[in-house]
């Protein structure tokens, strides 16, 4: 088996603690994000002076000198399959696609086939890079698998160091279009009760709770105050539906990217999605506001409303900010055309 061996000598002013230290002063040919390092030390990669180091808290002086051992990447055990991609911009590097819904991102049980990433590892073919040890495309974020839009997929490792990066900065930009009951505004005596709720100038929507796994259904993700991970989403009304309006068009954007945040967090507010079988529920609309037709798209909708409409991010080699947008899927378009009668 192959092997790449990179020195990293602490510089001056180091952060506290290993896996920081070393982030920060790898190479950067050896393109290995903080998470990677992570890894490697766990798996005894890291030595100092002979030693193996397994600690990534461990502390760190200036002038210590660290061995990192990387195995050469092997072929990845997902298998490739021939399936159509819809591709916005492709470089040697990075890869952005507009993903339907209804494909998984990634495999897993349930879902071992047909994924985003089985039809990555195709169309990139010998084009990818060993990206976290296995020849295999970069995912450094994801969407659900009912929710369509925008993904960036690193190609290689040193387009996965940075995007990995600027996703855990919270520096991309994310902006979804959401379909929601109801029309959040500030005005709202029932939204002002609501812990975590508040809004910004503009009748902006600022929703800031703490996301965590939910405790008996372990499928859903569960809103708290306490422990969890801090997650903070803005919503926007595009456009309200019915008279008076019962239905809203939102242009939501994520200051944190977490599991299922936007509809755990809508949902939270009073304003699930439409069509989202986990958090939205199946309310019925005011007859009175809407007609039959409306009606009748709402309640029969199969999937969330929701869609990754645009993303942006600096180019993590060329450092060219690219931003881009993908029109509001046909299924997601009926939908408001009806609601608009």
């Amino acid at each position: 088996m192959s092997l790449s061996r990179y020195r990293v000598t602490i510089t001056a002013n180091p952060p506290d603690r290993l896996d920081k230290a070393l982030a920060r002063d790898v190479p950067e040919e050896a393109s290995l994000s903080r998470s990677r390092l992570v890894r490697l030390i766990a798996e005894g990669g890291v030595s100092r002076d002979g030693t193996p180091v397994t600690d990534q808290k461990a502390k760190v002086t200036e002038g210590e000198v660290y061995e990192i051992t990387v195995e050469e990447a092997v072929e990845s055990h997902i298998a490739p399959e021939e399936i159509a991609l819809d591709v916005v911009h492709e470089d040697d590097d990075l890869i952005v696609v507009n993903k339907p819904a209804g494909m998984v991102v990634h495999p897993a049980p349930g879902s071992p086939s047909g994924t985003l990433v089985n039809a990555l590892l195709a169309h990139c073919g010998d084009t990818l890079s060993g990206v976290g040890g296995e020849k295999r495309p970069g995912i450094v974020h994801r969407i659900d698998k009912e929710t369509s839009g925008l993904l960036v997929v690193a190609k290689s490792d040193r387009a996965h160091h940075g995007l990995a990066a600027q996703f855990e900065a919270h520096t991309a930009e994310r902006h979804y279009c959401a379909v929601v009951y109801g029309v959040p505004a500030a005005a709202d005596p029932r939204l002002r009760g609501v812990r975590g709720v508040s809004f910004e100038p503009g009748n902006i929507l600022k929703i800031t709770t703490q996301l965590a796994r939910h405790k008996t259904d372990r499928q859903r993700q569960a809103v708290l105050f306490q422990g969890g991970r801090h997650a903070v989403t803005r919503a926007q009304v595009v456009e309200g539906f019915g008279t008076p309006p019962v239905a809203s068009l939102l242009d939501c954007w994520l200051e944190t990217g977490r599991t299922h945040q936007i509809r755990v967090h809508l949902a939270h507010a009073g304003h699930g999605l439409i069509g989202d079988p986990v958090y939205g529920g199946r309310r019925k609309l005011n007859t009175k506001s809407l007609g039959p037709d409306a009606l009748e798209a709402a309640a029969t909708f199969p999937r969330q409303a929701l869609h990754a409409a645009t993303l942006g991010f600096e180019h993590p080699v060329s450092g060219e900010f690219l931003r881009f947008e993908a029109p509001i899927p046909a299924d997601m378009q009926a939908l408001i055309d009806a609601l608009r009668g």
